[in-house]
């Protein structure tokens, strides 16, 4: 895996440059940046119309109405259900909105399982299998699932279904890659998957987070994922590959001084990879709290069973705040929400903004 080293921007400044590229007119997206041997710009496949789900059962969401997916929990993390509109407070750059009659309706959720096949995972794909089965089993018969594997390409597995039997074949597709296009997966899900759905919005990522640096930046894909109001949630490898190389710089430091100097490289590889991990575990967890999602850290991969039965449980009880803004100005800018309840010993999770189309 290429590991590449960059200033990590605050999730205040990712967000302010998310904001100035929507302001500057005219701008151009920034170009990919390849290797001179690096793979032609990934593209999911042209996704074929489907009548899996009968037109009905999906909630027609009208343009000028935002759907915000909010997750309640209080002081002891448990989640909180059976709140009412008169619960809530919505604020979009500051002004308070009116809530609808109908502000809690239960909306279908359409999720992608991600999962990064470069090295750091691909000993334990099974363990991912099995939770993905897990989660599916969880979710409510209309929700959807689509599969999307991403190392120095990102491929489509499988499109939307309401199938488990079909979804769980599809994890039979998953196979070992090299390297991690994680920005340009996170780019084009947002872009391409969740193109003309109307329903709750969500990707769950089994990464690392660390990118190749051969294609979008994470700028771009926390942009992306704003501007398509994706939930994000991360089951990050991070603490598992942080203890492997703990142990193994812990072991080379501590051999005699002819050892010590013959494993230099090896001991500088290792410090850089502590690093890098460090740098991709905040990015994390500012992609996460952007969008108003999760950050997991297992420390074994035996966890992920429960971690992915508890994003289920969570995207099961999630409440979707309808709102229709009170600034009418189609101006594509970026636009603030701040979600509040009546008990300010709540804790919300919600999308930090979004951006509304010209």
């Amino acid at each position: 895996m290429w590991l590449t080293r960059a200033v990590r921007p605050s999730l205040a400044v990712l967000i302010q440059i998310a904001i100035a590229f929507a302001l500057c007119l005219g701008q151009e997206p920034s170009q990919r940046t390849q290797l001179p041997d690096a793979p032609p710009p990934p593209k999911l496949r042209p996704r074929p119309v489907t009548q899996e789900i009968d037109p009905g059962d999906v909630i027609s969401v009208n343009t000028t109405e935002v759907l915000l997916p909010v997750t309640v929990r209080d002081q002891s993390g448990q989640i909180v259900i059976g709140l009412t509109p008169k619960d809530f407070r919505v604020f979009e750059d500051g002004v308070e909105q009116p809530l609808s009659d109908l502000s809690l309706r239960s909306v279908p959720v359409d999720v992608v399982l991600m999962v990064d096949t470069s090295s750091s995972v691909v000993g334990n794909l099974d363990d991912f299998r099995r939770a993905a089965i897990g989660f599916a089993e969880h979710l409510a018969p209309n929700d959807r699932l689509s599969l999307i594997q991403f190392d120095d390409r990102v491929r489509l597995l499988q499109d939307w279904t309401s199938n488990r039997v079909q979804f769980r074949r599809s994890l039979n597709r998953v196979v070992p890659g090299m390297f991690t296009r994680f920005n340009d997966a996170i780019v084009l899900a947002a872009h391409e998957q969740f193109e003309g759905t109307n329903t709750r919005r969500s990707i769950i990522i089994l990464t690392d987070g660390i990118d190749s640096g051969r294609g979008d930046t994470f700028v771009a894909a926390v942009r992306a994922a704003l501007e398509a109001q994706l939930t994000v949630y991360v089951v990050s490898n991070t603490e598992i590959e942080r203890a492997k190389k703990e142990t193994e710089l812990s072991s080379l430091l501590s051999a005699p001084d002819s050892a010590l100097r013959f494993n230099q490289l090896r001991i500088g590889d290792l410090k850089l990879g502590l690093a890098a991990l460090d740098s991709s575990e905040q990015n994390l967890m500012d992609l996460t709290s952007a969008t108003g999602g999760r950050f997991y850290k297992p420390g074994s991969f035996a966890d992920l069973s429960r971690i992915y039965t508890e994003v289920a449980s969570e995207l099961s009880h999630q409440y979707a705040i309808y709102y229709a803004p009170t600034n009418k100005n189609r101006d594509g800018r970026f636009r603030r929400v701040k979600v509040q309840t009546t008990e300010p010993q709540y804790r919300i999770s919600a999308r930090a903004g979004y951006y509304l189309g010209k």
